[in-house]
């Protein structure tokens, strides 16, 4: 009988989703605000990806959510979707670079660990002095003249990470559907949130989205959304939220060289030295948690 394996695939394939796809979507944003107005082009995106994926789920004969566990769901979504995405896409319409955007977000595993004391969490030595590190980061961050140029920005990303982090942490004591219910619940309430958010900002549709803008939602409902962030959902369920924020590590460089290579963005020698500095101090703060036993 052959040795099962260590990385089964499903784990490769969440990982790989993690790491590149949306380390891809925040080009994707940069690129759909251009024709579509911000909020209304994420409600719109997780209307549609929630719709189709609670069609597939109810088709599989996965029984509807409970009162107790769409409750659950929408906190969750508000907080990881509406918030954490919202706030990003925003953010970018009004001119931060796609590259700066994955930086900024990188802090999600430091906002985890502080998050984490909400219950009962304990920070080590290592993890404390990732913290520092991060913040002293993200002082660098602002620095350069990406974010200088947009507090309003700086603060939406920010925002986002902390709004993404608390949710992560909760959605591990909450009711939740199981499987992908929670995704397609959660994306669901997101983006019905989103487009009321929209509805009263008064965005509307001054032409019709570029074929480029309509390439972009199509990218975003079902790379995005559909496969990316329900294989978040499974990472939180089977590893540790160490290793499932692990996508911090990647998803800065690859939106960074996407942004270079398609956007002609550019980074300066500050946004270079946060970047060392941000992802050195995520590494500080994951080392302790990875080496934690399974049931740790």
């Amino acid at each position: 009988m052959p040795a099962p394996r260590r990385f089964p695939l499903p784990l490769i394939g969440a990982f790989f989703a993690l790491y590149f796809i949306w380390g891809s979507t925040y080009l994707a944003i940069r690129i759909g605000v251009e024709s579509w107005p911000p909020l209304m082009m994420a409600g719109i995106r997780f209307v549609v990806a929630g719709v189709l994926m609670y069609a597939y789920q109810r088709w599989r004969g996965v029984p509807a959510p409970t009162w107790q566990q769409w409750k659950a769901a929408a906190v969750i979504g508000v907080l990881l979707l509406t918030f954490g995405n919202g706030a990003v896409t925003l953010a970018e319409h009004i001119g931060v670079a796609s590259g700066i955007a994955a930086l900024t977000v990188a802090t999600v595993p430091l906002f985890t660990l502080l998050c984490g004391y909400f219950w009962g969490g304990r920070a080590t030595r290592l993890e404390w002095a990732g913290i520092v590190l991060g913040l002293i980061g993200i002082g660098l961050l602002n620095m350069g003249s990406n974010l200088q140029g947009s507090p309003l920005g700086a603060g939406l990303i920010l925002l986002a990470a902390a709004t993404w982090s608390f949710g992560s942490v909760w959605s591990k004591h909450l009711p939740l559907p199981p499987g992908g219910m929670a995704s397609a619940a959660e994306m669901l309430v997101a983006g019905v949130v989103l487009l009321l958010a929209s509805f009263a900002r008064g965005e509307r549709l001054a032409q019709m989205p570029s074929v480029e803008g309509w390439a972009v939602m199509a990218y975003l409902v079902v790379f995005g959304s559909i496969i990316a962030f329900n294989a978040y959902m499974y990472l939180l369920k089977n590893v540790r939220p160490a290793a499932a924020t692990s996508y911090a590590y990647v998803n800065p460089a690859v939106a960074v060289l996407l942004g270079i290579l398609f956007a002609d963005e550019h980074i300066g020698w500050h946004e270079c030295m946060a970047m060392a500095v941000i992802i050195s101090a995520v590494v500080l703060i994951g080392l302790p948690q990875w080496r934690k036993p399974k049931g740790a």
